[in-house]
Formats: C-alpha cells, sequence, structure tokens
C-alpha cells in the first residue's frame, strides 16, 4: 500500500513538472519623455490581461515557457507588441504616444510613426544611460505594425 501511494505521488509531480513550467518576467514601463507608466496593461497571446505596472512603472509577471507573445496597452499610447527572445527575462520598453493626424493620408500618418518607432532603440540606450532601465539593449524583438496596407494589384 505504500508502495503505491509513493509510486502515485512521485507521478503526480513529475506530471506538475511537465506541465507546469514557466517564466517569471520582470520589467519597467516609460514613454518617450522617460516618465513612468503606472497601471498599464499587460496582455497574452489571446488578448487576456495577465497583469499591471505599478506606480513607478515595474512589473513582474509569471507566464508558461510556452508564451513567447507579450502586448503592452495604455491609453493614448501605440500599443507596443512585443516577441522574446529565448533568455529574456527582462523586459523595459519604451512606448510611443499615439496622436490624431487630421486632414492626412494614412500612408504618411505610418511614415510619421515609423521614424518615431525608429528611434526607440536610442531611446532605450539613453533610458539606461539616465538609470531608468537595467539593460542598455532590448532582449525582445519589437516590430511596426502599419496602420495602411497597400492592395495587391490586380492583373
Amino acid at each position: 500500500m505504500k508502495k503505491i501511494l509513493i509510486k502515485c505521488i512521485v507521478l503526480y509531480f513529475s506530471i506538475c513538472n511537465l506541465h507546469c513550467q514557466s517564466k517569471t518576467i520582470k520589467g519597467r514601463i516609460i514613454n518617450e519623455q522617460f516618465e513612468f507608466m503606472p497601471m498599464t496593461s499587460i496582455l497574452n497571446n489571446l488578448n487576456v490581461e495577465i497583469g499591471k505596472t505599478d506606480m513607478n512603472g515595474f512589473f513582474e509577471i509569471v507566464i508558461p515557457d510556452s508564451e513567447n507573445k507579450l502586448s503592452f496597452r495604455f491609453i493614448g499610447l501605440e500599443p507596443s507588441n512585443i516577441e522574446l527572445t529565448d533568455n529574456c527575462k527582462e523586459v523595459e520598453i519604451i512606448m510611443i504616444s499615439s496622436g490624431t493626424h487630421d486632414f492626412i493620408s494614412l500612408r504618411k500618418v505610418d511614415r510619421l510613426r515609423k521614424k518615431r518607432f525608429k528611434k526607440l532603440q536610442k531611446l532605450h540606450k539613453l533610458a539606461f544611460e539616465r538609470g531608468l532601465f537595467r539593460t542598455d539593449k532590448a532582449c525582445y524583438i519589437q516590430e511596426f505594425i502599419p496602420y495602411y496596407e497597400k492592395k495587391p494589384q490586380r492583373n
């Protein structure tokens, strides 16, 4: 009887270890003016909120090992969608403000947005030099998502 109980306990914990592997991601979120972003929502692949930042823009979340995409949202700022690399445990993000653009085509709006997006690496390094970030380079991949998409040409 004892042997069966011990085998069941060992089996239970080994199954839990296989299915319950997770990682802890820590980080900070600021905006372009190097201001902290309190109460920024953190979402997973399925757009389910899994955390929020504190009053100083810091956060700590636990996600499954299989999870590699996160999204950060705050009112008045463009969403930041990132893909985590293998050894990414410290995520530090600079969010760009979203503005209104009257009487401008979406193509021109995207050009203006992309110009600001390209400055994020320099801003990250500047935030590191000012002591706001712990790393001088981002350990994640962030791609620009345009509003305007070219229509395919018809033959």
